[in-house]
């Protein structure tokens, strides 16, 4: 049995994340999806709390008929330490074997720590990138179709939207 270990801070879960997840499915049995910066929320960067995060990925996966046998979702704390941080995933998620990731930092540590990586495909990056979509939702444009439609509808349901404009200042 393969294990890979995909992670992100997911503010919000979008459709580029959705695919990587499929996309590391085809390559093992099962993915721990590890729910970054755990600790952060209510802030421009990092809006949704770990337990809301959880929730959208695990809504998003249900929804799109992904077997959520195959899937753990582990929220995890920073601990600003990036030598040590691979040894630190380790000890909060089951063993695997490989990592999915892009960003470059992530790569980096983990081949240091002697784990293999594959690299995702972008999977439209422009479009599909948290940052951006949160901009949209600050300035109350059209961000439905970047997301899952679980996850748009559950921020419409927590008033993420609302606390997201609230907390840069805006009413827009």
């Amino acid at each position: 049995m393969s294990r890979g270990l995909y992670p992100g801070r997911f503010q919000p879960f979008h459709l580029g994340h959705l695919n990587v997840i499929k996309w590391s499915l085809e390559r093992v049995d099962e993915l721990i999806i590890l729910v970054g910066s755990s600790q952060e929320s209510h802030t421009v960067t990092n809006p949704f709390t770990a337990g809301e995060r959880v929730e959208m990925i695990r809504n998003s996966l249900k929804y799109s008929g992904i077997d959520l046998s195959r899937i753990f979702i582990i929220p995890m704390p920073d601990i600003l330490m990036n030598n040590i941080w691979a040894h630190y995933v380790s000890t909060y998620t089951p063993k695997f074997e490989v990592v999915f990731a892009r960003n470059p930092l992530v790569v980096r540590i983990f081949k240091e720590a002697g784990y293999k990586v594959e690299i995702p495909p972008a999977f439209n990056r422009e479009k599909y990138n948290s940052t951006y979509i949160r901009r949209l939702i600050i300035l109350n444009d059209n961000w439905s179709e970047l997301v899952p439609e679980p996850v748009y509808k559950y921020i419409l349901h927590i008033h993420g939207d609302q606390r997201l404009r609230e907390i840069v200042g805006t009413d827009k």
